[in-house]
C-alpha cells in the first residue's frame, strides 16, 4: 500500500487546490486538483469523475451482472465478441504482462482465487486438496484468449472466464486523470485503493511525494517516501488479506502456475510506471514471482521495482537499479 501522508510535503506556499472522493470498485478514491483553470466547475468535475468510474465499473465488474466483461464471460466459446476499446485494451495490456512475467500475472486465475476463499466465497473450512486445484486449473489460462482491433474483439478457445481485479483500478485510475487532463488541469493526484498517478506540483506548489507502506499489520507507517510527480505507482502484497488454518498462514495471492496461495518472503512490491495500469498488473506480476525473480524481470526490463522481504529481524528492502532516482 501507498501512504497518502507525505502527499502533501513541501515548503512552497499554499495553492488553490481541490479535493474530490467518493467510492468505486469496492474501495475508495480520492483526487487532488491544483489550479484549476477557472472554466471548471467543482461540481461538474465530481459528476465527471463518478461518471469515468461508474463507466469502467459497467465494463470491467464482476460483481455487476450485466457488465460488459459478465457478458463476455458467459457468451460463446470460441467466437469472436465485440468489445469496447477500453475493456479491449486492457485485456490485450493483461496478455503483455502475462507474457513477459512468465505466466505470473493471469487474469483467469479467479476460479482458484474463489476455490481458496478469497474471492465471492467465504473461507473454507478446510485447504483445498490437489485434486480439487488440479481440476481448476484446467480452467485457468490466458493462452486461451485473443484480442484483436478495428473492430474490437475478444475470442476465447475454451471456457476461462477473465477477471481484471488485479489490473482494474490503475486502469481506473488512468481514466480519471486522462479526464482531468482534458479539461486542462495539469497538477494533480488520482489515486484508487491505493494505486496512484500524478502530474505537476501538489498544493504547496512541490512536486507530489509520497510513502511506500511498512507491512505492518498492526498499523500504517512510511517505509520509504518517493518522489513522484508525472509517475503512477502501484503496490502488491499479502500482509493484509489472509488466513490461517493447522496454524499456517495462506496469504490471498494465487500462483496460477501451481494452483496454491504464494509462500516466499517477498512482503510487498511497488513499482513505478508511465500508466497506473501496467504498475497495477506489473505489481501483482512480481509479487508471485518473488525476489529473485522479480529483480531479475525488472532489470531485465528496466522496470523502477522497490521490494520489501521478510527476515528474521523485519523486513529488508530491495531495488532495481532504475528505482534509485524516486528514492528519496
Amino acid at each position: 500500500m501507498l501512504c497518502i501522508s507525505a502527499f502533501f510535503s513541501g515548503c512552497s506556499p499554499a495553492q488553490k487546490s481541490w479535493q474530490l472522493s467518493g467510492r468505486t470498485m469496492g474501495t475508495s478514491y480520492h483526487v487532488t486538483v491544483v489550479d484549476v483553470p477557472p472554466r471548471v466547475n467543482r461540481a461538474q468535475l465530481q459528476a465527471l469523475i463518478d461518471g469515468a468510474l461508474s463507466a469502467v465499473n459497467q465494463e470491467m465488474s464482476t460483481y455487476i451482472e450485466d457488465s460488459e466483461l459478465m457478458r463476455f464471460n458467459r457468451g460463446p466459446v470460441g467466437e469472436a465478441v465485440p468489445v469496447s476499446e477500453h475493456l479491449a485494451q486492457v485485456v490485450e495490456l493483461s496478455l503483455d504482462i502475462h507474457r513477459r512475467s512468465g505466466g505470473a500475472f493471469e487474469v483467469t486465475v479467479g476460479p482458484l482465487v474463489n476455490l481458496w476463499g478469497f474471492g465471492p466465497q467465504p473461507e473454507p473450512e478446510q485447504v483445498p486438496g490437489r485434486a480439487a486445484i488440479e481440476e481448476l486449473l484446467q480452467r485457468v489460462g490466458s493462452d486461451a484468449l485473443k484480442v484483436e482491433h478495428a473492430p474490437n474483439r475478444i475470442t476465447r478457445s475454451r471456457e476461462v472466464e477473465i477477471d481484471l481485479s488485479a489490473i482494474a483500478k490503475g486502469h481506473g485510475v488512468d481514466r480519471v486523470a486522462q479526464l482531468l487532463e482534458e479539461q486542462g488541469i495539469r497538477n494533480y493526484l488520482v489515486e484508487i485503493g491505493g494505486e496512484l498517478r500524478t502530474l505537476g506540483k501538489n498544493p504547496k506548489g512541490a512536486d507530489w511525494r509520497i510513502g511506500i507502506e511498512r507491512p505492518d499489520p498492526a498499523g500504517r507507517s512510511v517505509q520509504q517516501p518517493i518522489a513522484v510527480s508525472g509517475k503512477s505507482v502501484a503496490t502488491s502484497g499479502d500482509y493484509r488479506n489472509y488466513y490461517e488454518r493447522d496454524g499456517k498462514r495462506y496469504a490471498h495471492s494465487i500462483d496460477p502456475r501451481t494452483g496454491y496461495p504464494l509462500e516466499h518472503r517477498l512482503a510487498s512490491v511497488t513499482v513505478v510506471a508511465d500508466t497506473c495500469a501496467e504498475a497495477d498488473g506489473l505489481a501483482t506480476a512480481l509479487n508471485v514471482l518473488g525476489t529473485e525473480a522479480a529483480l531479475e524481470m525488472a532489470e531485465r526490463e528496466k522496470l523502477a521495482v522497490f521490494l520489501l522481504v521478510k527476515t528474521d529481524s523485519g523486513f529488508e528492502e530491495r531495488y532495481s537499479s532504475t528505482f534509485t532516482p524516486y528514492l528519496d
